[in-house]
């Protein structure tokens, strides 16, 4: 069995930046620091940082006045944030900054006077955030399905947003449906779709060039995980979502001649390293282990301004 591992794979820029605002917080200030829902969605890297003395609420009014509140990388409403004023909250912002452009655009979008058609996921935290800015603005939609049924004010003032972490084929499909259907709408100038997203899901397509099973490494809750997924089992191979390396059925595997490994933008190194090491337990003395050659993204966001001063 040959083993294939995709490149790049694994925390993006955003996902980094986020965890490190949580780890300076609690080096920093001490614990308990408060982190609006999960930082990313990732039961590896929540438990080490609960352990660490992280406490992960889902509003801030379970945190106790005044203190340190950290928001997720997804992103939050202006709600969320007037609820953190008024407990007096000290909050730190780890929200993507791709994420914020988004928001930037849905804000001046509403400003305008438009409509705002959001792809994406009914119930992800991130759509919920961005829909929070301008909620009497938005339409949802998650398929073409859902474009024939919708209708809107004034075709003539409409724009078009996109969830970050879609997969960039069916949100393509999606924005020519509604190009087709209101000519006049104002479609991304860029895809929202960040760029770890999309170079994830084209190092899949590469994968797929020559196997016929493939283990993405990465949470339920991550949109991006399960986008991987999805991309597998539409060029025909078996694929699957697998937390940790428990969670292979050798069954999977069996008589595979190349299984191919990814992980998606919320899931750290140690758990693919952990998982090529089962699947090598699985193939015995037969299994090989190479690369796709390796990409540098070449991104790196900035820290809040409170985390980078010498003092804290």
């Amino acid at each position: 069995m040959k083993i294939r591992l995709a490149s790049p794979r694994g925390f993006c820029a955003g996902v980094d930046r986020a965890i490190e605002i949580v780890e300076l917080c609690l080096e920093r200030y001490g614990p308990p620091v408060y982190v609006r829902h999960e930082i990313v969605h990732n039961r590896h890297v929540v438990d080490g940082l609960r352990a660490k003395g992280a406490i992960f609420v889902d509003d801030p009014a379970q945190a106790p006045e005044g203190a340190l509140l950290v928001f997720s990388a997804h992103g939050v409403a202006p709600g969320v944030r007037e609820r953190a004023a008024e407990r007096r909250l000290r909050v730190l912002d780890a929200t993507c900054p791709l994420v914020t452009k988004v928001h930037v655009e849905a804000l001046r979008f509403a400003r305008e006077g438009y409509e705002i058609v959001l792809v994406g996921h009914a119930g992800h935290v991130e759509v919920e955030g961005t829909m929070g800015h301008a909620p009497e603005s938005f339409h949802l939609v998650e398929s073409t399905a859902d474009v024939a049924r919708l209708a809107v004010r004034d075709p003539s003032r409409l724009a078009c947003l996109t969830q970050t972490t879609l997969s960039v084929d069916d949100t393509r499909e999606i924005l020519e449906a509604l190009r087709q259907r209101f000519p006049a709408i104002r479609l991304p100038r860029k895809d929202d779709i960040c760029y770890a997203t999309q170079n994830r899901q084209n190092a899949v397509k590469e994968l797929m060039r020559d196997s016929d099973v493939l283990l993405v490494v990465g949470a339920p809750a991550s949109s991006n995980s399960r986008r991987l997924v999805e991309l597998g089992q539409k060029a025909g191979a078996r694929a699957y979502l697998v937390e940790t390396a428990a969670d292979i059925d050798p069954v999977w595997v069996a008589g595979a001649r190349c299984v191919g490994v990814t992980a998606g933008a919320s899931a750290p190194e140690v758990l693919v390293r952990e998982v090529v090491a089962r699947l090598q337990e699985l193939a015995g003395p037969a299994a090989s282990v190479d690369a796709l050659p390796r990409v540098d993204e070449g991104v790196v966001f900035q820290l809040p301004a409170e985390l980078r001063s010498a003092g804290g």
